[in-house]
């Protein structure tokens, strides 16, 4: 965890010399500036240190001894929502992925964190990545929301007074319902008619239990284009949480223990249908590149995976589609970060919905900028993490669309949040329910 790994070699009071902010990486940034109307931490805070440009300034001046890796320094590289829109818009094609995450990793080990910081992180990181673990919560997560002490606690206030990551945590809760305590699906989904292909599936962790709905609705759109779909039950965490946040350790152990769970299952590739965690799965090569036994694993597996979306669109849509309303149906899709900057993936989504009769897509303002879920960024930067959520939904309710299609677990409930908070109804869907739903000819009420 955070606290427990230790320097590999500490350079005085800046990086330790394992896989520090390479030096090459950070000559490439010009300081040209054009990050900086794309970073929406940088659009919140306002600060030159808050933005990509002035923390590859902060590495480059740790990485040199001209200022240490401190409290001071680090709120800035914590300020990150690492959703990458800068390596989209930087001209001088500056890896700024590679180097936040380079620096996250050497932060947590080597940064000690404040006490409630840190009973904060172990609470996440000893949590969030365990579904078994999560599931215990259930019960009194449901006792909770039916009794009405949500709503209570809610309308005093208190918590966030008192507790304001505790509250963020509650304000993005989503509604359990009993769905959540339906066993996962079963090992393997045959195929309707003549099988296509023979694919994986991840399930996720909030993903599994929160939206199991989205789960169900993926693999029947899978199997009703042909494809056989093997859920292994040994699967756990795809390790996005601690990669994105330097845990290295745990990042790494999760991400073996991924690959072991599909090794001799014969898919062509494996689908995930949550944004960050797909980004995760591409990167494994990255994360296991010094695991001698898992190196090549890793690089193959990253190989195969596939977003639900990129997938679908790439072999095409088999199965009949129906309209979803009598009418024409106006949606305006999401496009996560992880998505959109990580995997490049933003045309595929929209080829899709398009491909529903009756469907017209329309496009927000600021449809790049970050909606503040960034994994557990609403978590843990909840001030920065509400602007950025108010700001994405006033602009999806700007363009007068009947439905809101999200990709990403994380985006769904921060955006569900600030419509609750707005005081505003529309439908929020998976891309994959919308599919599903148009496949069997289910209607929208």
């Amino acid at each position: 965890m955070s606290n427990t790994e230790q320097p590999v070699t500490n350079n005085s009071d800046g990086f330790d010399l394992h896989k520090p902010p390479q030096q090459s990486l950070i000559d490439t940034c010009v300081h040209c500036g054009f990050c900086l109307s794309t970073c929406p931490s940088y659009r919140v805070i306002g600060k030159e240190m808050d933005s990509p440009r002035g923390r590859i300034y902060l590495m480059d001046a740790i990485n040199r001894g001209e200022a240490p890796l401190a409290e001071a320094t680090t709120q800035h590289f914590d300020s990150c929502l690492g959703c990458l829109a800068c390596v989209t818009t930087c001209p001088s094609g500056v890896q700024y992925d590679k180097l936040i995450s380079s620096t996250r990793h050497q932060v947590e080990r080597n940064q000690p964190r404040s006490l409630p910081d840190y009973l904060l992180r172990t609470l996440i990181f000893n949590l969030f990545p365990y579904p078994k673990r999560l599931r215990f919560l259930l019960a009194p997560l449901y006792l909770y929301q039916k009794s009405g002490a949500q709503k209570l606690i809610r309308a005093t206030g208190l918590l966030k007074q008192v507790f304001p990551n505790l509250a963020a945590m509650d304000s993005v809760l989503p509604e359990i319902t009993l769905n959540s305590f339906r066993h996962d699906l079963p090992d393997v989904i045959p195929a309707q008619g003549k099988k296509r292909y023979r694919v994986g599936m991840i399930l996720g962790c909030v993903q599994r239990l929160f939206f199991s709905p989205v789960n169900e609705a993926t693999v029947r759109v899978l199997t009703a284009n042909g494809c056989e779909v093997v859920i292994p039950k040994t699967q756990g965490c795809c390790a996005a949480l601690p990669e994105h946040q330097g845990q290295t350790k745990q990042a790494q152990t999760l991400a073996r223990q991924m690959i072991d769970s599909f090794a001799g299952t014969g898919v062509e590739a494996i689908i995930i249908n949550a944004a960050g965690c797909g980004h995760t799965l591409k990167e494994y090569g990255h994360i296991l590149e010094d695991d001698p036994e898992y190196r090549d694993k890793a690089r193959e597996f990253a190989a195969q995976a596939r977003d639900a979306q990129e997938f679908l669109a790439a072999v095409g849509l088999t199965a009949q589609l129906s309209p979803l309303t009598d009418e024409e149906l106006t949606i305006v899709y999401q496009d996560a970060c992880h998505l959109l900057h990580g995997q490049k993936i933003s045309v595929q989504p929209r080829q899709l919905l398009r491909q529903i009769p009756g469907v017209k897509l329309r496009e927000p303002i600021d449809a790049a900028l970050c909606c503040g879920s960034a994994g557990v960024y609403n978590l843990l930067q909840p001030g920065v993490a509400d602007e950025l959520g108010q700001q994405k939904v006033e602009n999806l309710l700007n363009t007068g669309a009947d439905l809101i299609a999200s990709a990403n677990p994380g985006c769904s409930l921060q955006i569900k949040k600030h419509l609750r908070l707005q005081g505003k109804e529309i439908t929020l869907m998976h891309p994959m329910e919308l599919l599903d739903y148009s496949i069997r000819g289910v209607k929208l009420t």
